[in-house]
């Protein structure tokens, strides 16, 4: 059989690259367990009408069908593309077992059918946390999702040296009430507009908004002028005032974005700004709206963006809205280690490796191992009784720090030679040893 030829879009990673993954995973979700999330999952497919509805281009999902179906039969199922559409049919389906508000975190593989480049994957994994509530949600939460998120990124920048997080932040009812109060005749195909600004800049924006959208020049240029409004603490309420446009929905919504604003400030100061040209594109945001990005990497994109909906899931009696943020765990981390710039101590879990002086000691050997598991330390037995040095290349080769000599009941640290006696009953690696741990590149030993 030939070299199987890689599938552009579908990233794979080494057990290096999983230690980090799993290492990012397991931050992100002791972070919002501590917050009081519970963990879903959802399936994989969904109705392909379900999927259509939710302001995605068909070409961006993957339709599934058996092999062996009906040739001309059309596909009923599709990959989801996010973990928000699936959730909230969860929301419909399981709603007299939910408790509400109801908490979630999800950390799943979604896929699109886009085409392949840095930061955009046709299979990725994502991790959400939202809140939803039956009936309303209130505004609070919408202050909440952001400090639960940049609290996770911020564990990532301190314990890794993950660049710093910056969320950017705006509210779709002050954008809304402001075209309302510019007289714009259909304020969400502004949106879609204004959501393009940091791809095509703000002098095309103004022409599509003029020549696509069917404002005036005067009209196009007031909204370009909100969209260029940011700041870092509410001084951004006095900015947009002072354009002279009055709506009630526009208070509305500057209240809500001072307030997710004012409290940021206190608990994640420097992490957090109002920008009011975020957008996001999608038609089932109503509220606020975040997108982040990595500090000095801001050509990367957004790796974690959200918002309010208070009418993605209705039965037709109850209508739930909710709150929720997305984090892209693999455009986050696949540059980041195509680039070298994270990577873990050891390549493997093992902390030990036991040597067999024979085959006819194998079972000693097996023994000191199940010992030491028994006790937590990852450990495996050599494969092969070859001489000690050999056994030792390998632990070396393998990344494994300590190798455990039964008959002399000793364990030696290859990296430093010292070798001392040891109880399997009682010993213990230091504990940086006991794991591997995840660095940046370039700061101290991999051994």
């Amino acid at each position: 059989m030939s070299r199987p030829k890689p599938l552009s879009g579908f990233p794979e990673l080494t057990p290096e690259g999983r230690i980090v993954e799993q290492h990012v995973l397991d931050v992100l979700r002791d972070t919002f367990e501590l917050h009081g999330f519970g963990s879903v999952e959802t399936r994989a497919v969904e109705p392909l009408d379900t999927l259509a509805k939710q302001g995605e281009i068909d070409k961006e999902v993957y339709a599934v069908q058996r092999v062996a179906a009906e040739p001309g039969t059309p596909a009923e199922l599709g990959l989801h593309f996010d973990l928000t559409v699936p959730f909230a049919r969860y929301v419909l389906e399981h709603a007299h077992q939910l408790a509400f508000p109801f908490r979630r975190y999800q950390i799943q593989k979604v896929w699109r059918g886009e085409r392949p480049q840095e930061g955009r994957y046709r299979e990725f994994t994502q991790a959400d946390i939202d809140i939803v509530d039956a009936g309303t949600l209130a505004a609070h939460h919408d202050v909440e999702l952001p400090l639960v998120t940049l609290g996770a990124l911020e564990r990532l920048h301190v314990d890794l040296g993950l660049p710093p997080a910056l969320m950017r932040v705006n509210n779709r009812r002050l954008s809304e009430g402001f075209y309302r109060g510019l007289d714009v005749p259909d304020p969400p195909a502004v949106l879609r507009q204004v959501d393009k600004i940091d791809k095509i800049g703000a002098e095309r924006v103004t022409d599509l908004l003029v020549g696509d959208a069917g404002l005036s020049l005067a009209q196009a240029r007031s909204v370009v002028e909100l969209a260029s409004i940011s700041s870092a603490d509410e001084s951004f309420v006095e900015q947009v005032q002072r354009l002279g446009v009055r709506s009630d929905e526009l208070d509305e919504g500057l209240e809500l974005l001072a307030d997710v604003v004012r409290t940021a400030r206190q608990h994640v100061p420097g992490r957090l700004v109002a920008d009011l040209k975020i957008a996001r594109g999608l038609d089932y945001y109503t509220g606020t709206v975040y997108e982040t990005e990595l500090v000095g990497y801001e050509s990367w994109g957004s790796i974690s963006s959200g918002g309010r909906y208070d009418s993605l899931a209705s039965d037709g009696r109850t209508t739930y809205p909710g709150v929720g943020l997305s984090l892209g765990v693999t455009r986050l981390l696949a540059p980041l280690l195509g680039r070298g710039l994270l990577v873990p101590t050891r390549a493997v879990p093992s902390a030990v490796l036991v040597s067999v002086q024979s085959e006819g000691t194998r079972d000693d050997a097996v023994a000191v191992a199940e010992s030491l598991r028994a006790r937590g330390i990852a450990c495996e037995v050599a494969p092969r009784a070859d001489r000690f040095g050999r056994q030792i290349r390998y632990a070396d080769r393998r990344g494994i720090p300590f190798v455990w000599f039964p008959g002399a009941g000793e364990v030696k640290d290859i990296r430093t030679g010292e070798q001392l006696p040891a109880d399997a009953g009682r010993w213990s690696p230091p504990a940086d040893d006991l794991r591997p741990r995840v660095r940046p590149a370039g700061t101290g030993s991999a051994g």
